[in-house]
């Protein structure tokens, strides 16, 4: 266990200014996305649910916009940059290699052994050099650490305010052309994507609650949340690996502790089910951290949990999964 204090943190998140002047950028290469709610699916909950399809952008997740931001920050103030390193599970380094490329620039990403086979084709082909080190996502984020020093590269990290200010812009979308929404579920990988719909929300001076959302195999930023610091513990979902965090971030957690809720802690059959709910009711593909919220929701829903009231959201955040892993879910078998 780590014993990192976070409350002396500030809790730094983008303005409203900030986020529009993100979204100005976001808008250069991709479209606001959709969001809907699906009758099947209000009729599951037995309430309106909102679904903000952050899979219907040019990578499939909403990694993408913090990438953009990112990388037009680091070519405005760093031009002397040349090659830029991140450690990912999938999505973020999508995010990094599909922003470099277009800012001009070489990208290195890093995945832990055994990471998605498609996601990491998909990385090659927008032009990241791929290297596998490591067993989990924290022994590549160490091993992107020795060879940016190593090299002299810029390490872009998981976890930054010009990350959150692009991935903000999803939620500010989502909380202008949805009606007003009363509780938000949001998963939790590294923290970008809660810190944003926080920052959004925050900004837009709004009342809806904001639900984190993690894997009860993966209960590291459940734990610091409780414990109000860092706590590490070994992430061991085999569905949902956008949200296999080890060790969270401290400024991450810090946003979480002033502006989110509660977290709920979902079990890798819930998720399963989940992204069959999405495929059945909607005709979308999600992956296991991209339907986390929406199990979340129907979870508090089964308990009788409706503190929030009666028009919930969340967000279809990543359909990057691979396809024997999809067709294993939809099947009803075991994730090996």
């Amino acid at each position: 266990m780590l014993d990192t204090p976070v409350l002396q943190l500030e809790a730094m998140l983008p303005t409203l200014a900030e986020i529009h002047q993100a979204a100005e950028l976001v808008y250069h290469f991709m479209p606001p996305t959709p969001q809907y709610h699906w009758p099947q699916i209000d009729q599951r909950a037995g309430a309106e649910v909102w679904i903000k399809h952050e899979n219907h952008n040019p990578v499939g997740a909403f990694k993408l916009r913090g990438g953009i931001v990112y990388m037009d920050w680091l070519r405005r103030e760093h031009p002397e940059v040349t090659t830029v390193i991140s450690a990912t599970r999938g999505n973020h380094g999508q995010s990094i290699a599909f922003a470099a490329a277009r800012a001009g620039l070489r990208s290195v990403i890093v995945v832990p052994h055994g990471n998605s086979v498609e996601k990491n084709r998909a990385m090659c082909c927008l032009g990241a050099e791929l290297i596998e080190h490591g067993d989990d996502f924290q022994a590549a984020v160490e091993h992107v650490k020795y060879l940016a020093a190593e090299n002299g590269w810029h390490r872009v990290p998981s976890y930054d305010i010009r990350l959150v200010a692009g991935v903000a812009t999803w939620a500010l979308e989502f909380f202008v052309a949805a009606p007003p929404l009363e509780v938000l579920y949001v998963p939790i990988g590294m923290g970008t994507g809660i810190a944003g719909a926080v920052a959004a929300r925050d900004a837009l001076g709004l009342s809806t609650e904001i639900v984190g959302v993690t894997s009860t195999l993966a209960p590291a930023t459940a734990l610091s949340f409780a414990a109000r610091h860092v706590v590490e513990y070994p992430a061991t979902t085999k569905i949902a690996d956008g949200v296999a965090c080890r060790t969270p971030d401290p400024a991450a957690l810090a946003v979480f502790l002033k502006g989110v809720s509660r977290i709920v802690e979902v079990a890798d059959e819930e998720v399963a089910e989940a992204m069959r709910i999405y495929f059945s009711h909607t005709h979308n593909v999600a992956e296991g951290a991209g339907a986390a919220g929406l199990a979340a929701l129907l979870k508090d829903r089964a308990v009788g949990n409706t503190l929030g009231g009666s028009r919930l959201g969340t967000a279809l955040c990543g359909g990057n999964v691979d396809s024997n892993v999809f067709a294993a879910v939809l099947a009803g078998a075991e994730i090996r």
